[in-house]
């Protein structure tokens, strides 16, 4: 049975001053029962309302750290700022809105001391979603877990308790394209997944549109998949196949029959297809490309603007 000496609790924070204040105290009477030491890392992803002065005034109290970005580098850059700052024997992660509640801690840490090194909650169901959502949810996790390298867990979040050594093994990796979801899985270790039902949102609304879910479920795609390339290839493959069907056929039939003067709609139309596959093609290999050309560049993920706070500091004391 392990020992649990120290905790830490990583949110990412973006615009979520009034959910702060509700969030924040349940957060601090969970840790304190789990733990002799224990800190909540607070990042402020460039929020444009008051999260800064609630940062600020949280930061005041034992046991809370407040890192400020420059800007809105978005949640993957955010939890890797909180991961690199927090200092305890076990990191969980958890979102500000509320969605999240602090109660199932306490199964995530009995579930690592009887020796998972990750512990990470799973949505029961999808029913309160869009289709478009439930649809697109799941032929993302189809195709990303096609490779069957690894499998990135349907419905699992940034909900979760990781190990020190699993901190560790996120941090070392180094790439700036973060897809945490794919990370977590890619990473390994003994995990162990606990089912619940979201709390519903208090104050604001998800941050997360049509377009930016989009984009996400393409980094993860592009990251950890090649699959779009393969596809690309398969296509080529059958186009060319039913040209040279196509070109048999008309031969047989001159042969047969004598040539006809084709139409321009055939024409046309196969210009157009063709025309559209390419640059379809053409944008795949740009998007794994362009993906390149950012890793190349070794910018930072994040600017960090000030850093509050003392966190586990503070129980030295």
């Amino acid at each position: 049975m392990r020992t649990l000496l120290s905790i830490s609790c990583v949110i990412p924070c973006y615009n979520e001053a009034e959910n702060l204040e509700r969030l924040l105290p349940l957060v601090c009477e969970a840790l304190a029962r789990l733990a002799p030491r224990w800190e909540i890392v607070l990042v402020d992803d460039g929020s444009s309302d008051g999260t800064a002065e609630r940062l600020r005034e949280w930061t005041l109290q034992p046991g809370v750290r407040g890192v400020r970005l420059s800007r809105n580098f978005g949640k993957e850059a955010a939890l890797t700022a909180g991961l690199q700052v927090a200092a305890g024997d076990v990191v969980a992660t958890m979102d500000a809105d509320l969605q999240h509640p602090p109660a199932l801690l306490d199964s995530f840490v009995r579930h690592w001391r009887a020796g998972a090194d990750v512990v990470y909650a799973v949505r029961k169901h999808r029913e309160t979603e869009s289709a478009f959502k439930r649809l697109g949810v799941r032929w993302f996790y189809r195709l990303i877990n096609g490779a069957d390298r690894f499998e990135v867990p349907p419905g699992a979040g940034d909900f979760r308790l990781m190990d020190r050594k699993v901190v560790d093994a996120l941090l070392a990796l180094p790439e700036r394209n973060r897809f945490m979801k794919g990370l977590y899985a890619w990473v390994g270790f003994e995990a162990v997944a606990i089912p619940y039902v979201p709390d519903a949102r208090v104050h604001g609304h998800s941050h997360f549109s049509p377009i930016r879910m989009i984009r996400l479920a393409l980094d993860g795609l592009t990251a950890f998949t090649v699959w779009p390339l393969r596809a690309v290839i398969a296509l080529g493959f059958v186009l060319a196949l039913l040209a040279f069907g196509y070109g048999a056929y008309l031969t047989v039939t001159y042969f047969l029959y004598g040539h006809d003067v084709s139409g321009w709609t055939t024409i046309v139309v196969s210009l157009m297809l063709f025309a559209g596959i390419q640059l379809v093609s053409l944008g795949v290999v740009g998007e794994y490309v362009g993906r390149i050309y950012e890793e190349v560049k070794r910018r930072p993920l994040y600017v960090v603007q000030s850093d509050l706070g003392r966190g586990l500091g503070a129980f030295h004391e």
